[in-house]
């Protein structure tokens, strides 16, 4: 354990820009949300990471100090959504005390850079008092921590809460915005709404599931790898790092691995723990030069010649065929790995804990290959086909979600390759 002596944390406005100031200097913050592969945020160029509630804080704050990052440390302000009553004058109080139980504990942890009072409580909620509550708290951390700002997390950026935070939650230094696809109008809109002091982007990356194109039966349709790669460049460069003025830098989201939607949306790392292709992009950002090692990279990938933009519709138990092109800068060989699971039912809201589907086995013929053949799944309904490349230190992922469609009485035999253009119209044709 670390001596508890405090380094002091700041937000100071230059008459023309905020700026974070920790020990005296200026402290952009280059961020990974979670609190695993530290050492690769260290490897990319990162400085920092965030938490979103406080379980296991001594060790990941002295994990931290150890490899010379600082914590975001996430106060997990109860949710309307999840049945907490902010009428409830007992359990607001209850709560309150807890935090200053936390605060008064790690306060003085070196390695504590701010303190995240809640995040995304507006999300499905109707009771606005939940501001006055983290006011209460962000109060409470003002009078026994002097040395580290505040900050609160919203889902999205919305003029209400804007409005709302200012008149209700005056003790927030730092207002803390989860952004995805939207996260080029946060520049304009953070002054159009009347935010004066400074923020920062607590959750970026890929677009979300929630603002992707469908399909006809509506899934949504992930980026591949690579798209995701040029998402983390582009809007870095464009939205984060460029607004000097009001920003103070972001945390890259997902650092690690969960199943949200799909096992692979948001994820910066695999299931097995692998670096994704994206992770390239991050370190880009951070240090402004790639590593020497690339990952590999998806090109293109296709069912039936059809991209996963283009309704892909497979009769239940015939064969078809999926390629899937990809490349390496660095000359690696390929490894190839294909999964077929059924479309997630387990669907929730902000981020909560999801169930993956089990994997579809027997269905695919030579896994370890770009190209296979593989036979549809016998129950109607959505499904995807994943493939993951991996030159044994990182991999480039990507899926195409298709629909099966029952069997009839004039379909041909099962086992045969069907290689007819699969949409929903060729079916239309064939019942006709």
């Amino acid at each position: 354990m670390f001596s508890q002596k405090a380094i002091k944390v700041e937000v100071i406005f230059d008459g023309k820009n905020w700026n974070l100031v920790r020990d005296g200097k200026p402290y952009y913050i280059k961020g990974a949300g979670g609190d695993k592969y530290l050492d690769k945020i260290v490897e990319c160029g990162g400085n920092s990471l965030r938490t979103w509630g406080p379980e296991n804080a001594q060790q990941i704050l002295d994990d931290a100090q150890a490899k010379g990052l600082t914590v975001m440390l996430g106060l997990w302000v109860q949710h309307e959504r999840h049945g907490f009553d902010y009428n409830n004058k007992q359990k607001i109080e209850k709560q309150l005390n807890d935090f200053r139980n936390i605060v008064l504990k790690y306060k003085d942890h070196p390695a504590l850079l701010l303190w995240g009072v809640g995040n995304e409580v507006d999300l499905l909620y109707t009771n606005t008092k939940v501001w006055n509550a983290i006011n209460d708290i962000a109060k409470m951390i003002h009078e026994v921590d002097p040395n580290h700002p505040t900050s609160t997390v919203t889902a999205g950026l919305d003029s209400n809460e804007v409005v709302l935070i200012k008149a209700n939650a005056p003790h927030i230094d730092i207002y803390g915005v989860n952004t995805y696809g939207d996260i080029g109008n946060v520049k304009e809109n953070i002054l159009k709404f009347g935010w004066e002091g400074p923020y920062m982007i607590t959750e970026w990356g890929p677009n979300g599931h929630w603002e992707s194109p469908k399909t006809e039966w509506g899934s949504s349709i992930e980026q591949t790898s690579k798209e995701k790669s040029s998402s983390y460049l582009e809007r870095y460069s464009k939205c984060i790092f460029a607004d000097n003025k009001k920003c103070v830098g972001s945390y890259a989201f997902l650092w690690g691995n969960k199943q949200e939607y799909t096992s692979t949306w948001y994820g910066l790392f695999s299931e097995e723990g692998m670096p994704t292709e994206a992770l390239d992009a991050i370190e880009y950002c951070w240090k402004g030069t790639f590593p020497e090692n690339l990952s590999p990279s998806v090109d293109s990938f296709f069912v039936n010649g059809l991209n996963k933009n283009q309704n892909i519709y497979l009769k239940s138990q015939n064969r078809f065929e999926a390629k899937v092109f990809a490349s390496s800068k660095n000359n690696d060989k390929l490894i190839y790995n294909w999964a077929i699971l059924p479309e997630s039912s387990d669907l929730k809201s902000g981020g909560d804990i999801e169930n993956k589907p089990e994997e579809l086995n027997g269905l695919i013929k030579n896994k370890k290959l770009n190209q296979i053949s593989f036979k549809a799944p016998v129950s109607e309904g959505g499904y995807r086909l994943f493939v993951t490349i991996s030159n044994g230190k990182k991999v480039a992922y990507t899926n195409i979600p298709f629909y099966v469609l029952p069997r009839t009485e004039n379909d041909p035999p099962v086992n045969l390759v069907n290689f007819k253009t699969a949409t929903m119209d060729s079916f239309k044709k064939d019942s006709e």
